[in-house]
């Protein structure tokens, strides 16, 4: 019998860890399993997807710039992706439809919390971005305990819609991306924009950090390498980058497809040492 066939769809995705990460989990349960990382424009996603679950894929995992299209393909959703309106797994159901979760944000608040011992309860958090990366994680701020959570994107109505979405108006307000100077300082400042994805530098002023304040970029590896150079420049406690968020993401996803939760420590240390 050939093992159970998983991917994750991006573009590009050449970078993607996320074949190494499901196979040291599968290790850790003596599964066997293909994981492939499939490279595939907007225009052809849907029908890519469809013909890879039709083909015996049993789950994938969806990264840039594809989640609000992986939400929009599924014919079940989970409330994490219903409330952030896109997706990053996909799951096939018995009957051959397609189920659809977010597990960014909690992926991000284990990260900070259990790996980093961050306690998120009271933070005036500052959200960088309101894409899809930053639907997948406002909601679980908030429900982490987060006091406030002020969105700030270079445009203004994606960001105003984000905070509508989430219709809490006494703990989330919007601001200018050109205010950023003036708008105070955060205790967590969250980068969820695409600038170091797309090597672009992003020049925010250092007046936005609190007195020992967290940064955490969703991104990892070289593409947050800009942000974190500039909270240590800055004097951030704790400048994290995604990795460990990568991590559990695809542990939530690992045990959504197998039933079973793997040790994400052990992967984490490993992929950190080889970084």
């Amino acid at each position: 019998m050939p093992p159970a066939q998983f991917a994750v769809f991006g573009h590009p995705i050449s970078h993607s860890l996320s074949p190494t990460i499901h196979q040291a989990f599968a290790q850790q349960f003596g599964i066997a399993l293909e994981y492939r990382a499939i490279d595939v424009p907007p225009a052809d996603f849907t029908a890519t997807v469809r013909r890879f679950f039709a083909d015996g894929g049993r789950g994938a995992n969806v990264t840039l710039p594809h989640k609000a299209a992986a939400f929009a393909l599924a014919d079940q959703h989970s409330v994490a992706a219903t409330r952030a309106g896109t997706a990053n797994v996909l799951s096939a159901l018995d009957d051959g439809r397609l189920a659809a979760h977010n597990t960014d944000g909690d992926g991000m608040v284990r990260d900070l919390a259990e790996r980093h011992r961050v306690d998120l309860r009271g933070h005036d958090t500052l959200l960088l971005g309101a894409g899809g990366a930053a639907h997948g994680v406002a909601w679980r701020l908030l429900d982490a305990g987060a006091q406030s959570l002020t969105i700030v994107n270079r445009s203004p109505e994606a960001a105003d819609a984000l905070a509508d979405a989430i219709g809490e108006p006494a703990r989330v307000r919007t601001r200018y991306w050109d205010d950023l100077a003036s708008i105070g300082s955060y205790d967590l400042i969250v980068n969820a924009t695409s600038a170091g994805v797309l090597g672009a530098a992003l020049q925010l002023p250092f007046s936005l950090l609190g007195n020992r304040a967290v940064c955490y970029d969703l991104s990892y590896g070289q593409a947050a390498a800009g942000f974190l150079g500039w909270a240590k420049a800055a004097g951030a406690r704790h400048a994290c980058d995604g990795l460990g968020m990568l991590v559990e993401t695809a542990a939530d996803a690992f045990a959504l497809w197998h039933g079973q939760r793997p040790d994400t420590e052990p992967v984490y240390q490993q992929l950190r040492r080889q970084a």
